[in-house]
Parts: C-alpha cells; structure tokens; sequence
C-alpha cells in the first residue's frame, strides 16, 4: 500500500485499539518452537499489517522465527528518499510493536548491510525477527513504473519488458528476474535453518484476489515461481478486494491488527503529518482491520 495526505478523525474503536493491546505487555506469553519458520513476503512496507497483521502476531506468539522481505521501496514515485526511508522506520514499528506486547527484550531495530549473490540489502533485526529491504521502485498500481525511475517495476522485469530494475538506494542492479529470484531464495535458505519453511504473501490469482495492486500480485507471482523450485508451502492472502468481503475477525483480533498498523502508521505521521493513511480511503483502512482472507497453496 502507498499512503498520502493527512488522516481524518478514525473511528473510536481505532483509536483505543492501540490502547488496548498496550496495556497487556508482558500478558501473553510463547514458547520456542523451532520446527518452523514464517516468511512474510510483500512488495510495501504496510502490505502485512493490511492483509495479515493479525496472523503474523498470532505466529509470532508462536514463537516461531518471523522473517519480513519486503521488495520495493514502496516510494511511490517520490525522488524523496526520506519518505522511503521512513516507509521502512514504519515497518519496525510495527514489528517492535509485537515484539513488545510479548515481552521481549532487546526490541531497539539492529541494523546492517549485507551481500547476498551480487546485492547488498539492508538487514534490522528486533527480537526473533528478521527484515530484508530490497528496495526496488514501487512499480505503480498498474505495473507501468513511475518516470522518476525509468519506468521500471517487477511486473515488467517478470515479462521480459525491462531486462534489468535497480533499487532506489542506487545499490546493484538486478540482471533478469531469475536474479530477483535466486536473491530471494538464497536470502530464505540462508536463515531457515533445519526448519520448515511457510511463506506467506499475497495471492497472485486475478480470480482470487482481483483488483489488486501489480506489486502485490508480482510479488505473490514471485512466491508462486519460488515454490516451482522448492515446494514450500505457502498462504496466500486477498490484497485491495479484502474490503468487499464479509467481515471476519473477532473483536480481539480487529484491535490486534489496528494495533499493528497504527504502529506504523503513527511513524509516518511522527515524520510528516501528510503521509498518514487514513484520509485517502477512511472507510478502506477500517474494513481491512476487520477481515483477513487466505487461501493455502497447492503442494506441487
């Protein structure tokens, strides 16, 4: 999701939600269980706090090691590199939010670059979670890219459109999509250990998940392509259609998953007061707190 403007005044449960979860820090308790671990791979830095936020803290509590990859930037077209910057802030928030609900110690985000094949990639860690920023150009609702970045996007890399994309932070360029692809793959064997390995992303079926944004469904199509060489197993969950669905979440969970996303959406706000969410689709934002919908993929 791409955030603009100024947010309105939220309904009365949004804003207690925050409140609500807060005051049970140190409630909720997990025990380690190292037998799985949950990838959560989305093209913007609140895709998982829309459309699984409540599933990703319920695996968390779980105690199961949480990996986040994020592939684009989610600038937006924007040649401010503060807004993306602070895009990527959000998404810690957010994560150092359940961190902090369960108790965790060492919750302040550490930090680095590392190489993974040709690529340097920022890595932050909080608790037992890892994130990955590959910081590719957000490539518009569309697929079409954005001018300020040569038109690029992952839809376009996928079909042989553009034959490279370069990250936003001008680090090495990606030759192909089989590159994107090895990067990925190298960066989920390299930390799942002897465990399994549960992807979550959104669904890349247009019958499925219809309407959505070409980032979502090139990163679910990228999962999908994943999956032809290793067989993980996977859920895929609904993106911009969640909110024509029926409601679904419990009371609790709807304010989990407020939680979170006020978690990241109060970073953005604490930088530039325009960048909130809530004011370009009110009624959106507060519709996705109550649904969550996915699917599990076929084993090939």
């Amino acid at each position: 999701m791409n955030p603009r403007s100024l947010v309105p005044p939220r309904p009365v449960w949004l804003l207690f939600a925050a409140i609500h979860l807060a005051t049970a820090q140190g409630v909720v308790r997990y025990t380690s269980n190292t037998a799985l671990h949950d990838y959560f791979i989305v093209a913007h830095q609140d895709d998982w706090q829309l459309f699984m936020g409540d599933i990703v803290a319920k695996e968390i509590r779980a105690g199961n090691p949480a990996t986040f990859i994020y592939l684009t930037s989610g600038d937006d077209g924007r040649q401010d590199e503060l807004y993306w910057q602070t895009r990527e802030r959000a998404a810690l928030q957010s994560t150092r939010f359940i961190a902090r609900t369960l108790g965790t110690t060492g919750i302040d985000p550490a930090c680095s670059n590392i190489k993974v094949l040709t690529h340097s990639i920022q890595k932050c860690v909080i608790g037992n979670s890892q994130s990955y920023f590959l910081r590719l150009p957000d490539g518009k609702r569309n697929g079409a890219g954005f001018a300020g970045h040569g038109y690029q996007s992952m839809r376009k890399l996928r079909a042989e459109k553009i034959s490279t994309i370069s990250p936003v932070d001008g680090s090495e360029t990606y030759v192909g999509w089989n590159d994107l692809l090895s990067t990925v793959e190298t960066l989920i064997k390299s930390s799942s250990g002897d465990g399994g390995v549960l992807i979550h992303s959104t669904d890349p079926s247009i019958s499925a998940n219809p309407h959505d944004h070409f980032d979502h469904r090139s990163t679910g199509l990228l999962v999908s392509d994943l999956r032809k060489k290793d067989n993980w197993d996977a859920r895929y969950y609904v993106g911009y259609a969640l909110a024509t669905r029926a409601p679904n979440r419990s009371g609790e969970e709807t304010r989990e998953k407020t939680s979170i996303f006020l978690a990241y959406d109060g970073e953005m706000m604490r930088v530039n007061k325009t960048w909130g969410a809530y004011r370009e689709h009110p009624s959106f934002y507060s519709q996705c707190m109550e649904r969550t919908y996915a699917r599990k993929a076929r084993r090939r």
